[in-house]
């Protein structure tokens, strides 16, 4: 895959006609020319037109095709370029006065789930920002794997950060890998597919025994104090974005799975 699928972003970014872009993202969702034109409400023989670059889309057709093809906003603003529009989508910092709600209400949710953990993070899965519950959580992590951007798929699978310390490091670090790998499908992102190939660099012990048949999510166990907590995570994302900031945005927040856990955050958040 990772060769050959960051060729194909390259040559989909490159300046050349929409048609491209859209056949490769309809062969990527796995949707015939019959399938995407009857999803988008246009014949079999205008689309095969607009692919083949023979007719011209207008911009409310290749917004309405790229939505059909659950495009990223991102790449709805490349396609639009392709084909002689300017982007529809703007991309501000989370700062940018215009997201000044959206950043209210990500803090809000991170504050409000303490004493539980919870951050979000970008597209890359770098750290945007964490509840005051993070941090002491990755104590003895080295400084080096703290400084920004702090990836947090890195600092999972890394053994000198959170990987030796995961007691169920197979089952857990296995769950995060089929995410990202699931992105890098969804997606085709460059910067994905690089850290999909790193993450798949680390070593991993062999996948234990099944999951006990009461168990109801892959669970995450840490080494924290002399104690194992235990976590269940849950993500968050924005449901109707128009910026390609907050539409590749999302929140994680872990729950404890037993009283054990609980009590001990609730004593953590007491300390700082």
């Amino acid at each position: 895959m990772n060769a050959q699928t960051t060729t194909s972003y390259a040559e989909r970014t490159a300046p050349r006609h929409v048609g491209e872009h859209l056949r490769q993202w309809r062969q990527r969702r796995h949707l015939s020319q019959l399938d995407l034109a009857g999803d988008a409400e246009i014949s079999t023989r205008h689309l095969s037109f607009v692919e083949t670059g023979r007719s011209t889309p207008s911009r409310d057709m290749v917004l309405r095709l790229a939505e059909r093809l659950n495009v990223p906003l991102r790449e709805r603003n490349i396609m639009l370029v392709a084909a002689g529009f300017a982007p529809a989508f703007p991309q501000r910092a989370l700062d940018d006065p215009a997201l000044k709600s959206a950043r209210a209400a990500i803090d809000l949710v991170l504050r409000a789930h303490e004493p539980n953990p919870a951050l979000a993070y970008d597209r890359h899965w770098n750290l945007v920002s964490a509840n005051r519950m993070v941090m002491p959580l990755l104590a003895g992590v080295p400084q080096r794997l703290l400084s920004p951007p702090i990836n947090i798929m890195r600092l999972a699978f890394h053994p000198e950060a959170l990987a030796g310390r995961t007691v169920n490091v197979a089952e857990w670090c296995g769950h995060l890998l089929e995410r990202v790998r699931h992105q890098c499908e969804a997606t085709a992102d460059p910067g994905l597919i690089k850290l999909h190939d790193e993450l798949k660099s680390y070593p991993l012990p062999a996948r234990s025994a099944p999951l006990p048949p009461d168990n109801v999510a892959i669970p995450f166990k840490l080494k924290f104090g002399g104690d194992v907590l235990s976590f269940m995570s849950a993500t968050m994302i924005f449901g109707t974005p128009v910026d390609v900031t907050l539409s590749e945005l999302a929140l994680e927040t872990f729950f404890p799975v037993d009283e054990l856990t609980a009590e001990r955050l609730r004593k953590l958040a007491e300390r700082i």
